[in-house]
Parts: structure tokens; C-alpha cells; sequence
């Protein structure tokens, strides 16, 4: 159920993808099927089935090298950089998985204005123009209008502004366009309605439809782009991969002017986290079966590698079917320009500067892009 003020549009998206995963069993497929696969040149949503399916991990080098390809055609040699800022870590949502759960016992933190235009000037220093700006889930702690002048002042510094923050009504995401966001990402987590509930137990975030349609509404209100990812580990990863691939694809074609794109964020430790074994674990090869099977049924889209990845594992998937790498991350509130004002997110894995990643990219025969925008 729908809380009170949320925007209610009129699309049938979640209905499309929640029936093809229905009817989606990926033990069905063989050895044939996947060579039949490779053996195309444009993949459609039955190729996507296949490319996920537990028969395609046999020849993952062969898709790997058939990705890198569709890469190196669309995107040349180019790695685009950027950085996260967590403006604030106050969170309404109670979330299993997650540090910022209203229910943890964190220090909690906002940066005023003035200490946000310190941590963009210490991120600009390092050379950067494309900047992420989250907050924790609370319309109370982070309003639109303090989110929107956040993103007024990121003008300054600059070139593209993208917000990972609560999903909003058309109308704010309007708003925050016409202040000068570019790109909304939105994580999903998990397509499987029933272990969402169990995931998300209270909170705006529990209302799982008004999430699903977080993009749509981003699209209605003109933003240039805007990025879909589960959170692998919470459910099966294949099913929920196929979801979010199908997502971005049905809104690509409906509104074919937005750039959709993909982030890939693999469970990390967090605060006061109960540890358990999970039953739903993936590991690099079966995340990097995923992110393939992005790059060769959506070959135009970005896709995102997270800090959450070690370093090497970042490295050696750069060029092959990821495009975009975050560098110089703080999971915390600030932290860029001094010492971090609130907890942590998450622990990240890979924790090099933009100059050690940049280093790393040209030492591989890329290209490191600090910007593809021109903001006129």
C-alpha cells in the first residue's frame, strides 16, 4: 500500500517484469542454447535468460571476450571516473541488510552548506567533474530543497551531478533536474516481492511498487539518465539480475531518450551487523556473469563497478563490460575534505586514491575520463 503523498502513475513496467521472471526457470537451458546465443549479434530478452543461466558459466571466457568487444565498440577505451559524497546519514527505513537501519545505534550526521562546498572543493582538487550525492533515506533530515541546494552549489565544480537518494514524486525529481542533477540511481534490491517485505520492515521503503516505478518517474521529469541495480546477496542473484536487466530495457524503450545504466553492488559489512551465513552469497565469477550478460543485451548502457570489489577484481573487469569506477571513496558523512562527521554505510574493499585508480587504468591501455558532459 501506497503511503500517504506518494505519486501513483499510470504504467503496467512492474506487471511486464514481474511476469517475465515468473515464467523465467534457468535450469531449462543446454550447451546448444548458449552457443546459439553467442552466435547472435544482437541479444534479446530470451538471450538474456541464457546468458544467465547456470549453463552459460561454462564458456564465461567466451562471453567475456564477446562483452569486451560490444565494449571496446561503443565505448572505445574509455573508464569514466567519480566519487560518492554522503551528505547525511539519517535513515526512516528499517532495512535488515543495512548500516544506516533507523534502528542502529550509529552517530548519525548532515553537513551543513558550507561544509559541503569544503568536500566538493577537496574532490575537485583531485581532478574529478562527476560527483554521486547520497543521503540515508529521511524526507525529514534531508529535504528536497536541502538536496536541491546541494546539487545548486555542485554546479560549481562539477560537470555532471548525480543523486542516489529516497525515490521521489515527478514533480521533485523535476525540481532537482531543473537545480541541475543529471542522473538518479535507484537500487531495487531485490524483485522478489515476498522476501522484500521480509527485508524491508518498516519505513517508506517498504512500499516496494513506489520504488519499482522510482526511474519511470525520474524519465517523466526529464532527467537525462538513470541507473538500476539489485543488491546481490539478498536473493537469487540470476532471477534478480534478469529483473533489472529487463527494467532498465522496458524503460529504455518507452522512453528511448534516457540513458538507463547499471550498478553492481555485491553485500558488505556494515555496523552492527549480525553475522550468518547467507544463503544467497555470490561470488566474483557469478557477478561477473551478471555484468556481462548486461553489456551484451544492453550494449550501450554504463555499467558501474562499486568499491565494495577488491582491487583486483575492479581491474581486470574495467575494459571487459564495466565503464564507469568510482575512486577516492568515504562511505561516510564527509570525510573528503577532513575527518568523516557521521558512520559509515558500509566497509568498501578497494580504498585507493583518483590518482592510484587513474594510474591503474592508463598502466591497462585505457583512457581515464574525468568528465563526457558539457553543462550548458
Amino acid at each position: 500500500m501506497y503511503f500517504k503523498n506518494m505519486e501513483q502513475i499510470d504504467s503496467d513496467m512492474l506487471e511486464q517484469v514481474l511476469q517475465l521472471v515468473k515464467n523465467y526457470d534457468y535450469n531449462i537451458y543446454n550447451k546448444n542454447d548458449v552457443l546459439k546465443t553467442l552466435n547472435k549479434d544482437y541479444m534479446d530478452i530470451e538471450d538474456l535468460k541464457v546468458l544467465l543461466s547456470p549453463a552459460a558459466t561454462e564458456y564465461l571466457n567466451t562471453i567475456a571476450h564477446k562483452a569486451q568487444y560490444e565494449t571496446r565498440k561503443h565505448f572505445g577505451t574509455s573508464i569514466s571516473l567519480f566519487t560518492p559524497l554522503y551528505i547525511s546519514n539519517y535513515c526512516e527505513n528499517q532495512c535488515t541488510y543495512c548500516g544506516y537501519n533507523c534502528k542502529n545505534n550509529i552517530h548519525r550526521a548532515k553537513l551543513t552548506i558550507e561544509e559541503i562546498e569544503k568536500e566538493y572543493k577537496a574532490i575537485s582538487a583531485t581532478g574529478l567533474e562527476d560527483i554521486l550525492i547520497l543521503t540515508g533515506e529521511s524526507r525529514t533530515a534531508s529535504s528536497v530543497e536541502y538536496i536541491g541546494e546541494a546539487v545548486k552549489l555542485a554546479k560549481k565544480y562539477f560537470s555532471s551531478i548525480s543523486i542516489e537518494i529516497y525515490p521521489l514524486n515527478t514533480d521533485e525529481y523535476k525540481y532537482l533536474s531543473d537545480c541541475g542533477a543529471d542522473f538518479v540511481c535507484v537500487y531495487q534490491e531485490t524483485y522478489n516481492k515476498e522476501n522484500y517485505k521480509k527485508l524491508h520492515l518498516a519505513g517508506p521503503k517498504s512500499v516496494f511498487e513506489y520504488r519499482f516505478y522510482a526511474q519511470e518517474r525520474a524519465a517523466l521529469a526529464g532527467m537525462r539518465g538513470v541507473s538500476f541495480g539489485i543488491l546481490f546477496g539478498l536473493d537469487d542473484f540470476r532471477k534478480d539480475a534478469f529483473c533489472a536487466a529487463v527494467h532498465a530495457y522496458l524503460l529504455q524503450q518507452k522512453y528511448p531518450d534516457i540513458k538507463a545504466g547499471f550498478s553492481a553492488p555485491r553485500l558488505r559489512p556494515y555496523i552492527h551487523e549480525h553475522k550468518e551465513e547467507n544463503p544467497h552469497y555470490v561470488n566474483e565469477k557469478q557477478l561477473f556473469q551478471a555484468l556481462c550478460a548486461y553489456r551484451l543485451f544492453m550494449p550501450f548502457s554504463d555499467i558501474t563497478i562499486s568499491t565494495r570489489e577488491r582491487a583486483g577484481f575492479r581491474d581486470n573487469i574495467i575494459g571487459v563490460c564495466a565503464t564507469k569506477i568510482s575512486a577516492g571513496v568515504k562511505t561516510s558523512v564527509g570525510g573528503h575534505e577532513d575527518n568523516a562527521k557521521g558512520d559509515e554505510q558500509f566497509e568498501i574493499s578497494d580504498t585507493r586514491s583518483v590518482s592510484e585508480i587513474t594510474d591503474m587504468i592508463k598502466q591497462r591501455g585505457l583512457y581515464p575520463v574525468f568528465t563526457n558532459h558539457i553543462r550548458l
